[in-house]
């Protein structure tokens, strides 16, 4: 009997709030209305966006009590409410969750009211009723628990009103996907940019200005060559030098275009060699990949870039910032996808987000364009975790 009790007061207290929320959803009702007029006479047409965002609201928390009620979610599928006030105003118009949220809205309006009212007239009848079935005859409630099926018809009636149509749901996720494109497109474009410009830089400031250098060493040379051959030999020792400075700044700019070291030993040897110039002692764990040598799977040319990158900037990191002197990098190949994991054992405290650094938004956005993900996990104390996920067909 006391579990009873307790159930149907849960319930209750389920049925009560959404009687609460069927007095917001009369409010709400005549928001619309009023919102209606006014955007009809164009004058309020910048609260419409509005109003139909604080109904948004309304139907998602009642999404959320529901779920919570079933212990199963509530799908929502909604259009973006972005841009100028007009496609704003269009959108809202046209969005079939607009019009299915204001169904539920002018339908919670009765059974929220009706349902709660019964339970009220249910409670007292049901007490005496199961208090003398189950304290008499011993017998399981039989009147209490019909509050909780009030409760589960309420539920069952928003679920219906509030679950959005497949086509709605396809839609929706389209808009979804068009716009997380969106923004992946514009990081690589914002990446690829950098790119040049660090490429640019590197070699204005190395390669180019080490050739000047020479070119001016040998003109040097040749005009002392007639006068004074050691002063001509020394500057062309130092041409020499000048000629192997270049050679090396431009292999280290080519390396940051696509790593040749790719192309001759794969990820596999690739990665291993980082590790063990990283300054770290570094462990590399290999699951699914074997070596370019022995002819194992390879992932695409743009796939194994991003991966190399990933972990050469994360060792970069560890090595500079954290502190440590032990980290581990693992490869394993998945089924439709290539998972890179970076530990290391420092001080933690790397930062999430566009902020954590131009490395760490570098890497997320090399990912992102090949639709990929990356989950960074570094509390302070450490250990600072970068896992990568890169989708691609083996």
């Amino acid at each position: 009997m006391r579990e009873a009790i307790k159930e149907a007061a849960r319930a209750w207290l389920h049925l009560t709030v959404g009687a609460a929320i069927s007095l917001l959803c009369y409010l709400m009702v005549g928001v619309a209305l009023f919102t209606a007029v006014l955007t009809l006479t164009v004058i309020g047409a910048g609260v419409l966006p509005e109003s139909v965002l604080l109904l948004r609201r309304l139907a998602d928390w009642q999404r959320r009590r529901t779920a919570a009620w079933t212990g199963t979610p509530v799908p929502e599928a909604y259009l973006a409410l972005e841009g100028p006030l007009p496609a704003r105003v269009r959108t809202a118009v046209t969005d079939p969750g607009t019009r299915q949220d204001l169904v539920w809205a002018a339908a919670h309006l009765l059974y929220g009211t009706v349902l709660w009212y019964l339970s009220l007239i249910v409670w007292a009848p049901a007490l005496l009723v199961d208090g003398v079935w189950t304290g008499l005859a011993g017998r399981r409630p039989v009147a209490l628990p019909l509050i909780g099926r009030l409760a589960d018809l309420a539920a069952d009636w928003s679920r219906a009103l509030l679950t959005p149509a497949p086509s709605a749901v396809r839609d929706a996720a389209l808009a979804a996907r068009v716009e997380q494109l969106t923004a992946t497109r514009a990081g690589a474009i914002a990446a690829h940019g950098a790119e040049l410009r660090r490429i640019e830089r590197d070699l204005h400031d190395g390669a180019q200005a080490r050739l000047v250098a020479l070119s001016m060493r040998i003109g040097l040379a040749r005009r002392a060559y007639e006068s004074d051959p050691a002063t001509a030999r020394r500057l062309l020792d130092d041409a020499q030098t000048q000629a192997e400075e270049a050679l090396a700044e431009l292999r280290h700019v080519v390396r940051g275009i696509h790593p040749p070291i790719l192309t001759d030993r794969g990820l596999t040897g690739a990665v291993r060699a980082l590790a063990a110039s990283s300054g770290l002692e570094t462990a590399v764990a290999v699951t699914g990949l074997g070596d370019h040598a022995q002819g194992g799977p390879r992932a695409p040319a743009a796939v194994e870039a991003a991966a190399y990158f990933v972990v050469a900037e994360a060792l970069t990191n560890a090595a500079k910032h954290s502190g440590a002197a032990r980290a581990s990098v693992s490869l394993t190949r998945e089924p439709a996808a290539l998972r890179v994991r970076v530990r290391d054992e420092g001080r933690g405290g790397a930062e999430a987000g566009e902020s954590g650094g131009s490395g760490l938004t570098g890497m997320r956005r090399r990912v992102a364009a090949l639709d990929g993900t990356v989950r960074l996990t570094s509390p302070e104390g450490g250990p600072t975790v970068i896992e990568v996920e890169l989708p691609c067909v083996w």
